[in-house]
């Protein structure tokens, strides 16, 4: 970020800092998911060219990394944090049944649309 504010080429380079940025986020989480690859190569890229805050970025890093090793009783919650609920089973496909907070209902989703919630039995 700061070679990119300092400027040192000319036609508005954060593009080319944004995808150097890119291609080692890619290759340093290569262990990743491809889903949750592709959205921490995006979050670095982002704050590489300006648009998220260092403190947002490592947040969104960390959560997207700790979320890949769910397993059942972890609490987790929708990216957008609206519902909340417990872990029930991992799929042999790599799917996570989850029990919404307050329901009887346990719906299926891939593990990538899914965040470890704050109060994790396991921590």
């Amino acid at each position: 970020m700061r070679c990119h504010r300092r400027a040192p080429f000319l036609f508005f380079n954060g593009n080319t800092f944004a995808d150097i940025g890119r291609q080692l986020a890619a290759a340093l989480f290569a262990d990743l998911q491809h889903g949750r690859r592709r959205e921490v190569v995006s979050v670095v890229a982002h704050y590489i060219a300006g648009v998220l805050d260092r403190e947002t970025m490592v947040n969104v890093v960390e959560s997207l990394r700790e979320s890949a090793s769910f397993q059942p009783g972890d609490r987790v919650m929708t990216l957008r944090g609206s519902m909340h609920g417990v872990i029930k089973r991992i799929l042999d496909d790599g799917r996570v049944v989850w029990q919404p907070e307050g329901t009887q209902s346990e719906l299926t989703a891939l593990p990538e649309s899914l965040l470890l919630g704050k109060k994790s039995p396991r921590q």
